[in-house]
């Protein structure tokens, strides 16, 4: 068995967090990242994808009734081009065998 500096540890997203907010208080990337335990490279790129997907949750998010009008209206456009699209097969089958005039019933 190795001894613990070459086990590789795992770090939840949770602490990687904690550990970049630090980072972003001040604290010096070296001096963090030999009390972590893993390589400045390795916490640097920790910071970076914590920050682009800080930026991404700070984007205004639409509304509830918005995702679903946005969801109704497409549906209203699936329909509306398939009514379309029966009207013109309709239209094709007519030309080619008219409807046989209906008799009155009295």
């Amino acid at each position: 068995m190795g001894n613990d500096s070459t086990v590789r540890k795992r770090f939840w997203a949770k602490h990687k967090a904690q550990t970049v907010l630090r980072l972003l208080r001040g604290e010096d990337l070296e001096l963090v990242s030999r009390d972590i335990g893993v390589t400045a490279a390795e916490l640097s790129e920790w910071r970076d994808t914590f920050l682009e997907g800080g930026e991404s949750g700070l984007k205004p998010r639409p509304a509830k009734e918005s995702i679903e009008l946005n969801r109704l209206q497409s549906k209203i456009g699936e329909q509306a081009m398939e009514i379309e699209l029966l009207r013109e097969k309709i239209a094709r089958m007519e030309k080619s065998r008219p409807l046989a005039p209906r008799r009155s019933r009295k």
